[in-house]
């Protein structure tokens, strides 16, 4: 995989998904397109990725989002771990609003764990946040994965129940099976939820 970058902004994600989601809420919020988003292929290749990037030449700014998954306290201390060694003090725990803080050269790191750097989940769970208030499917969504994960008729595992749930609500609007982030283009999203405006703030202070 290719490390060269186009912009000395950069904020690195694990897949896909994350990159367009992130590129749907900077065009609402209109955020200027002043940073790289790139799709670091899966977590492993992005916690990789981290300390070579340290290394770029001409790096201003570095701004990492993954998720929590089960074990956030986890993730965190990994990527702890890594800005340690780049003689970066993070606190021990994440605040709810993101790290940003500057290393001593000058290069400034930001740091988003999904979906509101305090609970475990994944991007998903982050953007089940922006379903509409009083949406009038999401109880029977919620209701039907229930019934399914009662009588154990899942073939996906628990930890990927957000998965199944904004998924599912996603095939039932206007244009079924919309990926993520057009959803938000297409306004079936809100994205003036708390958790995403924090998101919103976080990526502003970090690379505006």
């Amino acid at each position: 995989m290719s490390h060269k970058s186009k912009s000395n902004q950069i904020l690195l994600v694990e897949g896909n998904d994350d990159q367009h989601v992130i590129w749907a809420l900077c065009n609402q919020h209109q955020i200027l397109e002043t940073f790289e988003v790139i799709d670091c292929k899966g977590i492993s290749n992005l916690i990789e990725q981290v300390p070579i990037r340290f290394k770029q030449s001409g790096l201003k700014t570095i701004g990492i989002i993954i998720d929590a998954d089960s074990e956030i306290s986890s993730r965190w201390d990994t990527l702890k771990s890594i800005l340690s060694k780049h003689n970066i003090n993070a606190p021990d725990k994440l605040t709810e609003d993101g790290l940003i803080v500057i290393q001593e050269n000058q290069i400034k790191i930001g740091v988003w764990i999904m979906p509101n750097n305090n609970l475990n989940g994944m991007l998903e769970d982050f953007i089940s946040f922006l379903i509409p208030e009083n949406d009038k499917l999401l109880p029977m969504v919620k209701s039907n994965l229930q019934q399914v994960e009662l009588q154990k008729m899942n073939k996906y595992s628990t930890i990927h129940h957000s998965k199944a749930l904004i998924h599912s609500w996603l095939a039932l609007q206007e244009d079924p099976g919309t990926p993520m982030g057009l959803s938000i283009t297409k306004r079936y999203l809100t994205t003036t939820e708390d958790t995403c405006i924090k998101l919103i703030t976080w990526l502003k202070l970090l690379f505006e």
